[in-house]
């Protein structure tokens, strides 16, 4: 059990998996060994985002061996974006953290950023990688796509995409997202900046994928999160309110999801 300066009383704590049989299980493992440690009430929500494989299997068969642990199932693979919309909308408790399902990030971690959280002046915090154990391609995209972030949206964070971010409910409430691809956590910190929500970052561990397959770097996703980012900041300097007040709330149902 992972100790914490600062305790939450409840944590949602979710991580969408797409394909990721060989993570799910020892993942889920990881959470229910740490997440005492970091939260007095916690749950574990898993969002099998149309997998293949035998994930949605092994997904429903640890929520039904534990009461912390649910599971969301898309019927087809909708996308990481949709993925991070149905944890957002289907976590029940004041604190919403995530990482991913590649177990590339340590739960422990997220003890870093709820310290940061415990000192009570922001509204969410945003992990970074401290140094990154990915291939050299996706390194140079991410740091072209923080400049693009920056010198478009005038957004600070040092790695918008860096999956290890932990938010106050509360901030959520009244956020909406259009996004459904992999634009939608920088459209989240676009929205939450915008709506006077304080962002704090910390320096997170990264480690190698050691099974399954990467997808964020295939042409289609990438393309879509260009699409999204440039709609976004053309609607941004066409007409400014609606342009935040797009998409549908973050904290809101998916349909899509059963």
């Amino acid at each position: 059990m992972t100790e914490t300066a600062s305790r939450l009383p409840e944590l949602s704590y979710f991580f969408p998996a797409h394909n990721e049989e060989a993570n799910v299980r020892g993942l889920v493992d990881e959470a229910l060994l740490t997440l005492p440690g970091l939260a007095t009430t916690f749950e574990i929500v898993i969002v099998d985002d149309g997998s293949r494989d035998d994930t949605p299997r092994i997904a429903d068969e640890l929520a039904g061996a534990h009461p912390e642990v649910r599971a969301v199932h898309h019927p087809t693979n909708l996308g990481y974006g949709a993925a991070l919309r149905s944890g957002f909308a289907a976590a029940r408790f004041a604190n919403i953290a995530f990482t991913d399902g590649d177990r590339q990030f340590k739960v422990a971690d997220l003890g870093l950023l709820i310290d940061r959280l415990g000192e009570g002046t922001v509204d969410a915090v945003v992990g970074y990688r401290i140094r990154r154990a990915d291939p050299l391609a996706r390194t140079v995209y991410a740091r072209l796509y923080r400049l693009a972030n920056r010198i478009f949206f005038g957004l600070t964070v040092r790695d918008v995409d860096c999956a290890c971010k932990l938010f106050r409910r509360a901030a959520l409430e009244g956020v909406n997202v259009e996004s459904g691809g992999a634009f939608l956590s920088a459209e989240l910190l676009i929205k939450l900046r915008a709506r006077g929500r304080r962002l704090a970052e910390v320096g997170v561990p990264h480690y190698p994928r050691i099974a399954g397959s990467p997808t964020g770097a295939k042409p289609a996703v990438v393309l879509r999160a260009v699409r999204d980012f440039w709609l976004l900041r053309l609607r941004l300097w066409a007409a400014p309110s609606p342009a935040l007040r797009r998409g549908r709330p973050i904290l809101g149902g998916d349909p899509e999801a059963s």
